[in-house]
């Protein structure tokens, strides 16, 4: 069985009240020593508020002294009930919230080991309450129970012992309260507010809270009292021997009494119902005026200026009625709570008036903190009873006719009025409360305006600043206190739950306007002192007439009055002239002249007394100026001014009671932040409410300020966590297609018109615009009414992101006990918790985030120019936000590109800030694997081409969402290279370098494993056996599968190519200057074998970015030199490998495009391949063998005159041996394969060669014409070319006209010579492709002359590269030097075309 410690409840048996003398003096203060603070149970400084003022200072007249323990019995009672409430509080969440009236208890009940978990026999002595517990025969009910409490009836007696105690402190608070309010309307003359508002308010707040511990205690809270105090008193029983415990028939008669508690409470209170009443229809007037709307906005009750007149900037019409208004909450509970335990004072003429205004307002009825009673369903089962008991007796005439008659129309419609306002208020209520928050909104705007720009009127207005403050906080009280109330019908069972706007903005602008009003009164604070001093200072000159007038003389004052206007009075001249004087000497002032006014306040209220305020009114209103009362009661409330200034603004403006409601608090703020009605800038004001949720901890209970601190950083960290939402929400609208997104769709002036013409042409004509123009926007569609709503959105959004930023830039500091909030800086480490982002933190966060999700489409990766277009859009918003905070954005936006192209380790950047813990270069590997494996691999196998033309890929298919060309150009890798910078580029050339180095390991493996064949092949080569070399051919292996490879690797330097290209071009963009200078070193960079570190890193930098002379066999040599993967015995064999390639079947399955450049199986790759190949591999194999010559020779190479030139001179020999070795041995075997019968294959092999005569460095373009006939090759390049109007042959056609052979014979022809005139005029007449300098097939098919500066050195090579074969009329000259001569010009001699044609070479 669960057992409840006893320390759960903070309590100790030793120390027991129970136990102590205190349980037997209920009537002594000092029992209240745990429920006090420590100022209101010990002597009050200087400084301590009026509130808890002690009156031992009192003078000695017994009357005073009797009236002065009294009223500090009030403050400390009021004190008293706060924390009985608080404990109340505490120990029904314990119990589960039972319900003893319908005995319902949950499981969670019996299981919290306050009571023996024997719901049977606990629930049958509660239902025989109050009969004794030893006349109910109990061991006929539970036996077993009974027995068993007898066996451990000391540990539950222990569990008990603090709810007993509890209940003894009610029924003693009871009874001093009781006896306080009956001493105090009794003995004070007059309880008015414009009178006598110091011990009113002391009186009504001990009467509110007397009346709501005791509905809390037995309505709200639901405490079985019943069954505790007989369950006690049983166990007290069984362990004392058959004694009842200490007071146990007097609780017994406190809890009878009080059930229900509302008649208890009618019964209690029936004594001072007549004061009660009285003072109720003094506040009526107040609470008429603060329903008011309409005359509080014209009549100017809460403006700083007459609304009648502007001109009179002080409001001096109604000062004291405006200063009531701070006390309608007050008065509000007055009322609901007066009426409801004095219901006989609603028969009063205004009482029903006053009550229908209250109770249409309101649903509930707050007792404390959260809890609350339903107002309607009580006074409908508890006041609508008496009014018709009152209606009954008037009726039967007990009294006289007259008085009867009005007592029972009155009670008639009081009974009408509780009946039918409990509709009303389900229609109006809130209506009511949000037409007066929207005044209230109005009017504090306007007070804020005001006081900003006239700080000078702030003082002489405080009063009314305090006035909006509480009407403020009263309506935002209502809203929360409201939020899911339910209520019952009055016709009927059913329950209808009250309709409260949760996205009402009003309440944002409340809270804000709250907060700046306390802000200007801060800021102003010296001078609201200075205004207060010098208010006093005429006060004292005021108040020393009246007491000189002859009317004071005549009242025969006695000393002790005497004395006490002369201490009022020395107290206010004693005020220095400034607050910084001396400013212990006016705390000290300040209060004596506090204590003294009470004192006289309490001499001249009392009816013991002879000279009371009436006489004291009389006596001084004749001089036609305030009465001596009215004078000093505003000296005292000005006086507060001077060092309660804070604590008055706590008073009226503190939402620490919004605590409990931070869930709703939250829901509200998400709904109209960032609503259309809100307001970034109410943000501050929404987290600052938390500053003051720890005010709510109660001193009863140690441990609640540790859990409402939490809570309340817990809602600052919710706030938070949803105004950076917002903030990252403002941003992405912006950054959308609906927001600087639709600012990108602007027009071209040429395509604006284009489209202006198309709306002539339909205009004028009536005819139908072509397909697809009619749906096109005209220009200047931004300017049409329909489109102004975008544009408004658009500006909106853009004004209050910069109004967000702008305040939480400058929002100050939030403090929650030892938490500090600085959105604008990091957001601190929260352990065990996600980490909270503030600002900065928010916005980095968000475009990462935006990146990543941009990098892929719905189809596939994100072309990089778009991903550049979209990001630049998103930077141009942080850009905006950065000029309305202080923090550099541009830094963390540098460092998240950073570390999203970078893929080492983070802390090898060494960041000025730390990055949050991500992955670093996940962008840019993104973008990389799927180059690699959809551009270089062809995963997908969508047929990806290297177009030479273009420069760039295509595919025949989509790659994903679009097609090759569209996302693997020179300019969609420029954006990449801008995007993803060098980190990038090396990221995605890594990985190129890794499948090229996999590739050429391949070849390597193809290599060793046929070196018998290729052995062969070159010994058949050298022997002139075709027969030989034919079959040394057909035995080698893979052979396909090795072209595949070496397509794959060509392809790779294609790609690398265009990379270093577009890297190239980006540098020189954006740093000309460091672009120039690797240009001219490159030029100057020794070429060594072997080649130093340092040379070659510089040689790499200069490939990365395209100024290199030969890029590809750099880039080849440099994958193989970090690889290792040549084999040095078997690169001689290379050639030949390559020369087997042309007896491939994959030559029958291709053609050339004379438009892309290339063969359609990307053929065309393999050239780049060999040609990169063999001259990295000679490079290699050369270095290899100097560094072996040096070891042997001890490191002592052999001097000579230019060791570099004769390195480079050598090199190139080697490298021009190899490839015209391989051009000799792939012409043989071309023209050994080529016979009448098949000879389609000739044209794309021969092609092919011209090819890699055309990109090589080392081969001249004419190094082709040794092996194979000119004629072949004019009739070719004629057969391409001759007929401009055929961009493309279908080589495979069996049609003979495909023959080149017969394409020349035709060409002989008149009627050919007239069509090849006519179609182009400029090869008919023999001028050369070179020379041509416009005309179409030029601008198509021939690369321009001006070549970038990187390539100076092959200028007069590229001069005449039109396409594969150009052989016209004119070509460049056949040197009879052979392949071994260097020349590479073109001559400009004609040359015959031989009448044979190709057929005579068989």
């Amino acid at each position: 069985m669960a057992r409840m410690n006893q320390q759960q409840y903070g309590y100790n048996l030793e120390t027991s009240p129970t136990h102590a003398h205190r349980s037997r003096d209920l009537d002594s203060m000092s029992r209240w020593t745990e429920y006090l603070s420590s100022e209101a149970a010990s002597p009050p400084s200087v400084t301590s508020s009026s509130k808890h003022v002690v009156f031992s200072m009192m003078p000695p007249s017994v009357g005073s002294f009797h009236k002065g323990r009294s009223m500090e019995c009030v403050f400390q009672l009021t004190q008293v009930a706060e924390g009985l409430l608080a404990k109340m509080h505490k120990f029904v969440q314990i119990l589960d919230h039972p319900d003893p009236a319908q005995f319902v208890f949950s499981d969670s009940f019996w299981k919290a080991g306050v009571l023996p978990d024997f719901p049977k026999f606990c629930v049958h002595l509660a239902k025989k309450f109050p009969e004794h517990p030893s006349s109910l025969q109990l061991e006929k009910v539970d036996k077993f129970a009974l027995e068993t409490l007898q066996e451990t009836s000391g540990s539950y007696l222990q569990n008990l012992e603090p709810w007993i105690e509890l209940l003894v402190d009610l029924m003693a608070f009871r009874e001093q309260a009781l006896r306080i309010i009956l001493d105090l309307s009794s003995t004070v003359i007059t309880l008015l507010p414009h009178q006598n508002s110091l011990i009113l308010h002391a009186f009504m707040d001990l009467f509110c809270a007397f009346v709501r511990a005791n509905l809390s205690s037995s309505k709200a809270s639901i405490i079985p009292w019943k069954m505790i105090l007989q369950v006690y008193n049983l166990l007290h029983l069984l362990t004392k021997g058959g004694r009842d415990c200490e007071f146990y028939h007097r609780l017994v008669q406190f809890v009878d009494s009080y059930d229900p508690p509302l008649k208890g409470l009618q019964e209690d209170l029936n004594f001072v119902s007549p004061r009660i009443g009285e003072v109720l229809e003094a506040v009526g007037p107040i609470i008429f005026l603060s329903t008011d709307t309409k005359k509080l906005r014209n009549e100017g009750f809460l403006s700083p200026f007459h609304p009648r007149y502007p001109d009179i900037l002080t409001n001096s019409a109604h000062p004291m009625r405006a200063q009531d208004l701070a006390n309608v909450m007050a008065y509000q509970e007055w009322v609901l709570l007066g009426y409801l335990v004095c219901p006989s004072e609603l028969l009063r003429v205004t009482g029903i008036d006053i009550s229908m205004v209250a109770l249409k307002e309101n649903f509930i009825l707050p007792l404390f903190r959260d809890e609350y009673i339903l107002l309607h369903e009580e006074y409908q089962l508890y006041v609508l009873p008496r009014v018709s008991e009152s209606k009954r007796m008037a009726k039967s005439g007990r009294t006289k006719q007259k008085e009867a008659d009005l007592e029972y129309t009155v009670a008639k419609q009081v009974e009408k009025m509780i009946c039918d306002v409990h509709e009303q208020a389900l229609m109006t209520c809130d209506a009511i409360h949000h037409e007066r928050r929207v005044m209230l909104k109005q009017e504090i705007g306007r007070m804020v305006l005001f006081f900003t720009d006239q700080p000078s009127l702030l003082a002489p207005n405080i009063q009314m600043v305090f006035s909006a403050l509480a009407l403020s906080r009263y309506e935002i009280l209502w809203y929360f206190q409201h939020i899911g109330v339910s209520s019952l019908k009055s016709k009927g069972t059913r329950i209808t739950p009250i309709e409260i706007d949760a996205t009402d903005s009003t309440i944002g602008f409340l809270l804000d306007g709250m907060d700046r009003l306390c802000c200007l009164v801060r800021k102003y604070a010296t001078a609201i002192r200075a205004y207060a001093l010098s208010y006093l200072s005429s006060s004292a000159e005021r108040i020393r007439f009246l007491l000189g007038t002859p009317g004071m003389v005549a009242l025969d004052l006695d000393a002790t009055l005497k004395g006490l206007f002369q201490q009022v009075t020395q107290s206010l001249e004693s005020l220095p002239k400034t607050p910084g004087d001396n400013a212990q000497s006016v705390l000290s002032s300040l209060s004596e002249l506090r204590k003294s006014w009470l004192s006289v306040l309490m001499i001249i209220t009392s009816s013991r007394s002879s000279i009371n305020i009436r006489h004291l009114e009389k006596a001084t209103m004749s001089t036609g100026k305030e009465g001596l009362v009215s004078e000093g009661n505003a000296a005292y409330m000005w006086s507060r001014c001077i060092d309660e200034l804070e604590s008055q603004l706590s008073e009226h403006g503190s939402l620490h009671k919004l605590y409990f409601y931070h869930h709703h608090l939250t829901t509200v703020f998400r709904n109209t932040m960032f609503g259309p009605e809100g307001r970034p800038h109410h943000c501050c004001a929404w987290l600052g409410v938390a500053s003051s949720f720890p005010e709510c901890a109660s001193l009863t209970l140690s441990d609640e300020i540790t859990r409402i601190g939490r809570d309340a950083v817990l809602y600052v960290e919710s706030l938070i966590e949803s105004i950076m939402g917002g903030l990252e929400g403002l941003i992405n609208i912006l950054d959308s297609d609906g927001g600087f997104g639709s600012l990108e769709h602007q027009l071209f002036p040429e395509q604006a018109a284009i489209r202006m013409n198309y709306a002539s042409k339909l205009s004028n004509y009536a005819a139908k615009s072509p397909k697809g123009i009619t749906i096109l926007p005209l220009p200047g569609r931004e300017s049409f009414p329909e489109n102004n709503n975008s544009v408004k959105m658009l500006e909106a959004a853009t004004q209050r992101l910069t109004n967000l930023c702008s305040v939480l830039n400058e929002m100050e500091p939030i403090c929650v006990l030892n938490h500090v909030f600085v959105l604008r800086e990091t957001a601190p480490n929260r352990s065990n918790l996600s980490p909270l982002q503030y600002m900065r933190d928010t916005i980095l966060s968000n475009f990462r985030r935006r990146m990543l999700a941009t990098l892929k489409t719905d189809n596939d990766l994100q072309r990089p120019s778009v991903l550049e277009t979209l990001i630049h859009r998103h930077l141009r918003i942080i850009n905006l936000v950065e000029q309305h905070v202080s923090m550099d954005l541009t830094q963390g936006i540098r460092e998240i590109f950073l570390s999203e192209a970078f893929c080492g380790p983070l802390h090898y950047l060494k960041p000025s800030v730390k990055l949050a813990e991500h992955a670093t270069g996940s962008a840019v590997q993104i973008v990389c694997d799927w180059y690699i494996d959809n551009i270089i691999k062809d995963v997908n196998n969508v047929g990806i081409l290297f177009t030479p033309s273009h420069k760039c890929f295509k595919s025949a298919r989509p790659v994903g969402g679009y097609f090759a060309d569209s996302i693997a150009d020179l300019a969609e890798l420029k954006a990449f290279v801008r995007l993803f910078g060098g980190y990038g580029v090396d990221k995605l050339d890594r990985l190129m370098r890794e499948h090229t180095a996999a590739l050429l390991n391949c070849i390597d493996i193809a290599l060793q494993s046929n070196r018998e064949a290729l052995e062969a092949i070159s010994a058949s080569f050298h022997s002139c056996d075709p027969v030989e070399k034919e079959c040394s051919v057909k035995q080698i292996v893979d052979m396909e599968t090795v072209i595949g490879f070496c397509i794959q690797a060509g392809q790779a330097l294609a790609f690398s190519s265009l990379l270093a290209e577009a890297a190239g071009e980006v540098l020189d963009e954006n740093v000309p200057l460091l672009f120039s200078l690797m240009s001219g070193l490159t030029r100057h960079l020794p070429v060594e074998i072997p080649e130093k570190a340092e040379i070659g890193k510089l040689r790499a930098a200069a490939s990365s970015i395209n100024v290199s002379f030969d890029h590809d066999t750099d880039w080849v040599r440099s994958i193989l030199v970090a690889s290792g993967c040549a084999n040095v015995g078997a690169l001689s064999l290379l050639p030949y490998l390559f020369a087997s390639f042309m007896t491939s079947s994959i030559w029958s399955m291709t053609n050339f495009s004379i438009d892309t450049g290339g063969f359609s199986n990307n053929i065309h790759c393999l050239a780049r391949c060999i040609n990169a190949v063999i001259a990295a591999s000679e490079f290699v194999r050369l270095e290899r063998k100097e560094l072996q010559k040096q070891s042997l020779s001890n490191g002592h190479a052999s001097e000579t005159s230019d060791p570099e030139i004769q390195n480079l001179l050598s090199v190139e020999a080697s490298i021009k041996s190899v490839m015209q070795l391989y051009v000799k041995c792939a012409s043989s075997m071309v023209m050994d394969s080529w016979n009448e019968t098949s000879r389609s294959h000739l044209v794309p092999k021969l092609i092919f060669l011209d090819q890699l005569c055309k990109i090589s460095p080392y081969l001249p373009r004419s190094t082709i014409e040794v092996h194979i006939p000119y004629t072949i090759l004019r009739s070719i390049y004629r057969q391409y070319y001759g007929n401009s109007q055929v961009s493309q042959l279908a080589l495979l056609s069996p049609s003979p006209r495909q023959s080149p052979a017969v394409l020349l014979s035709h060409a002989s022809s008149p009627a050919a010579k007239l069509n090849n005139m006519d179609a182009n005029p400029e090869a008919f007449l023999g001028i050369s492709p070179a020379l041509r300098t416009s005309g179409p097939i030029h601008q198509q098919f021939i690369e321009p002359e001006n070549m970038d500066t990187r390539q100076n050195d092959n200028k007069q090579r590229n001069m005449g590269r039109s396409g594969p074969l150009e052989y016209s009329s004119s070509r460049k000259g056949k040197h009879p030097g052979g392949p071994a001569s260097g020349s590479r010009g073109v001559s400009p001699l004609p040359r015959m075309v031989s009448r044979s044609g190709p057929l005579s070479y068989k």
